[in-house]
């Protein structure tokens, strides 16, 4: 029986943690081998508490919040974590790191992925990487590219919740119950201490969209996480 797999593409080293970390867990505990990969440390734009601290190098930056996040990716049971520091406001995707990019969905062959939404008003970082992660995987399954390689399938791909959805033009048709890995997405949050300003908004995130998965189903559900699809979905039954 051959491995289940993951992607999930983050532009920042918190994102993954905020918008997704509940879907990594639950799958984790499912069986998953769940890659994440952070582009870029947020270094710049996402780490005001620590350029606060006097004497506050990049280097020192940088450390601090791969620290915090590898701590979180723990938390959630991530397989592996890669950090490929291309950089942050904006993010420099490169040639080479597009192709590595490739590389990675051919190697691991993930059963779906995840990454940013298609806008965002607040961060222009967030949509370029959706773009540029969905290019990737449309590479990873074009014949001519690595003759010889297995070319990757049709994994379905879901944006998450950015932070502002009603400017983003964001709109959730996944809700994801996370009631059972609930605990663990809050200790991760926790774990992002550079960022301690949103730990209470996307713990109200995590109930709005649990209230709204609650009243599209007939479970209690307190916990949710939203997602927006870009592919139809190709089921057996409608059941």
């Amino acid at each position: 029986m051959s491995t289940k797999t993951a992607l999930v593409v983050s532009a920042h080293s918190a994102d993954f943690v905020w918008r997704c970390g509940g879907a990594i867990a639950l799958h984790a505990e499912k069986g998953y081998q769940v890659t994440v990969i952070c582009l870029s440390y947020g270094e710049r734009g996402e780490s005001a508490k620590l350029w606060r601290q006097p004497g506050m190098t990049m280097d020192r930056v940088k450390t601090s919040r791969e620290a915090e996040a590898k701590k979180a990716a723990g938390l959630l049971g991530v397989h592996d974590i890669q950090f490929w520091d291309l950089g942050d406001y904006p993010i420099n995707l490169t040639e080479a790191a597009f192709f590595r990019l490739v590389d990675v969905y051919r190697a691991i062959h993930p059963a779906f992925m995840l990454t940013h939404s298609k806008e965002d008003l607040y961060n222009h970082d967030h949509p370029t990487v959706s773009a540029w992660a969905q290019n990737a995987r449309i590479t990873a399954q074009a014949h001519g590219h690595n003759p010889g390689q297995k070319v990757l399938g049709a994994p379905p791909v879901f944006l998450f919740e950015p932070h502002q959805p009603e400017q983003c033009n964001w709109k959730p048709d996944v809700l994801l119950d996370i009631g059972s890995v609930w605990a663990k997405k809050r200790a991760a949050i926790e774990a992002m201490e550079g960022q301690e300003h949103l730990w209470e908004y996307y713990t109200r995130v995590a109930q709005q969209r649990g209230a709204q998965a609650a009243r599209n189903s007939d479970k209690k559900i307190t916990w949710g996480e939203g997602y927006q699809s870009v592919f139809p979905h190709v089921v057996e039954s409608l059941a």
